[in-house]
Formats: structure tokens, sequence, C-alpha cells
């Protein structure tokens, strides 16, 4: 069992992968039986030391996956031109949660000021189900309520080569979390 600060740094990468994980084993099983989308209750934990969960011993590449992943989430709440509070709190929580030294936090913060730069978190995708994560961590940071979000999304989307349908699953697991949250 995990506790304190590594419970939660890894709790908050966990929660990212089984998010995309369950959507990833949906796509690939292609279930056409069911179209109703995922419930918080269908969410499966991604194994560890898979490509969608590393070992809970390996702390380096969990926190360069959470690194990843917030700047993911800082990359769509900015390309509105602003954050607002809400995408502010959801960045700093997932910050905080990676228990990172106090220079590593304010990076990160300072980054959340800089322009979006798309190509650097599209070239750090080395694995298929890492981009199927990094759009998940995107959608899980923003209320998609502007144009600029919706064709940010779209293009990382496209920029990720996710194929459609996990898009629409990743989607679908996400409204569904949000709807018990």
């Amino acid at each position: 069992m995990l506790t304190g600060k590594k419970g939660l740094k890894v709790g908050g990468v966990a929660a990212v992968g089984a998010l995309a994980y369950t959507a990833y084993q949906r796509f690939n099983n292609k279930d056409t039986s069911s179209t109703l989308p995922a419930t918080a209750t269908d969410l499966v934990a991604a194994p560890p030391g898979t490509a969608f969960m590393p070992e809970e011993s390996d702390d380096v590449a969990i926190e360069a996956l959470g690194l990843l992943l917030v700047r993911a989430m800082i990359a769509v709440a900015r390309v509105d031109g602003r954050l607002d509070a809400q995408e502010s709190q959801s960045i700093f929580q997932k910050i905080q949660s990676l228990e990172l030294d106090s220079n590593s936090q304010a990076l990160l913060v300072e980054e959340m000021g800089h322009p979006v730069d798309m190509d650097a978190i599209v070239n750090s995708a080395t694995t298929p189900e890492i981009t199927a994560e990094i759009y998940t961590a995107s959608l899980l940071a923003v209320e998609v309520d502007t144009a600029a979000e919706k064709g940010y999304l779209g293009m990382l989307a496209a920029r990720l080569r996710l194929p459609s349908e996990l898009v629409v699953e990743l989607e679908q697991q996400v409204e569904a979390q949000r709807a018990i949250a």
C-alpha cells in the first residue's frame, strides 16, 4: 500500500493512466455491443510496469510521466490565452501531487505563463499509450468551452496520431469521471 507523498505522486499518474488504459482497452476490444459511455465503475487500473504506469518503485519514470502530463495540462489550459480559476486549481493540484522540489515546482508554475509548445509535448509521446495519457490529461485540465480549446484538442489528437475511435473513448472516460466528481 502506498502512503504519504509517494502515494499522491503515483496516485495522480495512476488516475490518468486508469482513464487512458480503460479507454484504450475498450478501443482495442471494439466492443460494439455497448454503445453506452463508460462509467467510473468501468475503470481498470493500468498494470504497473506497462507503458501506462511505471513500476511503483521507478520514481524517475513516474516523475517524468507526471511532468509530461502536467505540461500537457498547462498547454491546453493556456491555449485560449487565459487560465481560469478552475484550470489553474486543477494544474496546481497536479503539480503539488508530483512531490517535486521547490525549484521544479517553480519552473512548472513559470511554464504556465509561456506560450504553448505543442511540438515539445508531441515529441515526448514515445508510445501509443503515452499519447493516450497526454490526450486524457489535456481533457481533464479544461472544460472545453472555447473554440481555441476545441481546436487545440483536435490538433493535438491529430498530431499524436490518435485514431478517432480512441479519441471518442478517451472523451467518454473523462466525461464519465466528471459525472461522478
